[in-house]
């Protein structure tokens, strides 16, 4: 079978986050309206059905162990991720939030090199200084601004999350050398919805018919944007696809300006100009690049 060029695996990984930040504004919009576990309950639930089609198409055997187990440690780590990153987006403007996890990717990249004893390739670590300088900017455009109490307990909360997602990164790199990204799709959905199911005698709530079709669209876009994600992590190095997430500025800019009238001032612009420039460094063929760690 002819080998997937990476820079196919780089774009493939670039359409997933794209529809994973339309996600994020969709569930905004939810946890605005019905709060967070109970948007992040029932999209969990429809993704099972969303994802469980194709996996079950396939009639594909049931995990090995060792897959299983990384689906389940995974799929934990993507409860709590989501619930802290939701939290905090409700309380925050969806640019600054974004703007707020690519810590994740720079943390990924260390991660990768130390538990995947992948190697340091030098776009990716010029590519994601150059994107983060980017973040730099966009911060200190921002830095005027007065941040209340709930907005700065929203930034922790966005920011723990990073961190959650910076492991999540690595998982999702050795996952994807373990099962296809049907399985990966599947068993993450089903692993997150029995997650957030654990406490529902406490906390979950049926909600307002009138949401069903944007949490049904969520649960689509949460679950394409995992099989795109799969499918790159398989092809290519974490340490080389980690700074495609820097990607998720701009659309979080955009639906924030689109759908909830939150402004993106020239600093933002500069700033979305650097991630975009670090991004496009990163993407070159590592193959041709001069290792920086042996």
């Amino acid at each position: 079978m002819k080998q997937t060029p990476v820079a196919v695996a780089f774009a493939v990984a670039c359409l997933g986050i794209a529809a994973f930040s339309t996600m994020d504004a969709v569930v905004k919009g939810l946890v605005l309206a019905i709060g967070t576990y109970n948007t992040l309950l029932w999209r969990s639930f429809a993704g099972i059905v969303v994802s469980g089609g194709p996996w079950l198409a396939r009639r594909s055997a049931w995990p090995a162990r060792p897959a299983m187990k990384l689906h389940i440690e995974r799929g934990v780590v993507s409860a709590v991720m989501s619930m802290l990153f939701f939290w905090g987006l409700a309380r925050t403007p969806i640019a600054q939030a974004v703007a707020l996890t690519f810590i994740a990717p720079l943390i990924a990249q260390g991660l990768a090199v130390l538990l995947l004893k992948e190697r340091m390739k030098k776009g990716a670590l010029i590519g994601s200084f150059l994107a983060f300088g980017g973040v730099l900017v966009i911060l200190s455009g921002q830095a005027a601004a007065k941040m209340g109490p709930e907005a700065f307990h929203g930034a922790i909360a966005v920011l723990l999350s990073a961190i959650c997602y910076a492991y999540n990164i690595i998982l999702m790199r050795r996952q994807a050398q373990l099962a296809d990204a049907y399985e990966v799709t599947f068993f993450q959905s089903l692993v997150v919805a029995i997650s957030f199911a654990l406490v529902m005698p406490w906390f979950a709530e049926l909600p307002p018919l009138e949401h069903a079709p944007m949490i049904i669209v969520a649960a689509i876009l949460a679950t394409f944007s995992l099989a795109m994600l799969g499918w790159a992590y398989a092809r290519a190095e974490a340490s080389y696809l980690a700074p495609v997430e820097f990607t998720a500025f701009i659309w979080g800019s955009l639906w924030g300006f689109l759908i909830f009238d939150e402004h993106v001032g020239l600093a933002t612009l500069a700033g979305a100009a650097l991630i975009v420039a670090g991004c496009w460094i990163a993407a070159r063929a590592p193959d041709l690049e001069r290792e920086l760690i042996p």
